[in-house]
């Protein structure tokens, strides 16, 4: 399936504007949102992909118009990679940036994109909770947590909640390994349901990067926090996404995510500032 922005469209779109004679025959173009590059043909009709795929002009406009979504392109024709979700009623979709793409949840970005990108915030995470031996990612998302916290060496069990957020996973290039890597375990479900479930001590390593308080209150809860540290190894590490810890909002949602931990049983509490979260030891 080829997939496309205006990231990889707006900047051929204009380029051919110009001169349709100029610019006709082979150009190197992004089919999977950036990470490869395909030799594709321009002509008067639009954009002719390798494997026969071709790109009208008008529906290239239309990708090249829309700052904030991801299209697929099949049989000629394109439709933007969204889905409405029956578990949060919420729509939940790709958006494009200038390497992988994050995810919108009721128009809210799942990943730091200022100044960054979601892929070098994944590996700021993962450099925060040095992921080992057994490790639990809480909130799946495009699943990039569990890739990168797999390609470290660890064996991955990673939990979503919502089957829409998992079908747009599945269309997403940027998460392909999450469908096919042999040390990830996918889990659709509850995650407070799922860790009630597991036994003591059976993660090395738990990385909790939930949605916004707003959107997963329960995902910060005390309750929470008590299975979290029940299921983690002695020396075990939690790594838990908060926020800009130097904002004034992402401090206060620190302080009141310490509390709760060290009340849950985590003796040791670290601010991980450069991963926009912090560490929790038992």
């Amino acid at each position: 399936m080829i997939v496309l922005s205006h990231i990889q469209i707006a900047p051929l779109l204009r380029s051919f504007r110009k001169s349709v004679q100029e610019h006709s025959g082979g150009v190197s173009l992004s089919s999977d949102l950036g990470l490869t590059l395909v030799t594709a043909v321009l002509s008067r009709e639009g954009v002719l992909f390798p494997d026969g795929e071709r790109l009208t002009w008008t529906n290239a406009e239309v990708i090249a118009d829309d700052e904030v979504a991801c299209f697929a392109l099949e049989s000629g024709s394109i439709r933007k990679i969204q889905m409405f979700s029956s578990v949060t009623n919420r729509h939940c979709s790709l958006m494009p940036t200038t390497g992988a793409p994050t995810l919108l949840i009721a128009g809210f970005p799942m990943h730091r994109i200022k100044g960054t990108d979601p892929q070098r915030d994944t590996m700021e995470k993962i450099k925060a909770a040095r992921p080992t031996g057994r490790a639990l990612d809480t909130s799946m998302g495009l699943g990039y947590t569990a890739i990168h916290a797999a390609r470290a060496g660890a064996r991955v069990t990673t939990i979503e909640l919502d089957p829409a957020v998992v079908e747009v996973a599945g269309q997403n290039p940027w998460s392909r390994e999450l469908f096919t890597h042999p040390q990830i375990e996918r889990i659709v479900g509850d995650s407070f349901d799922y860790i009630e479930s597991c036994g003591d001590g059976v993660f090395n390593c738990i990385l909790h990067d939930p949605p916004t308080m707003q959107l997963a209150g329960d995902l910060y809860s005390g309750a929470y926090y008590r299975e979290l540290a029940r299921i983690l190894t002695p020396q075990g590490r939690l790594f838990h996404y908060i926020g800009d810890l130097k904002s004034q909002f992402g401090a206060r949602i620190a302080r009141g995510v310490t509390e709760r931990l060290k009340a849950a049983g985590f003796k040791r509490v670290v601010p991980v500032p450069q991963a926009f979260g912090i560490n929790a030891f038992k």
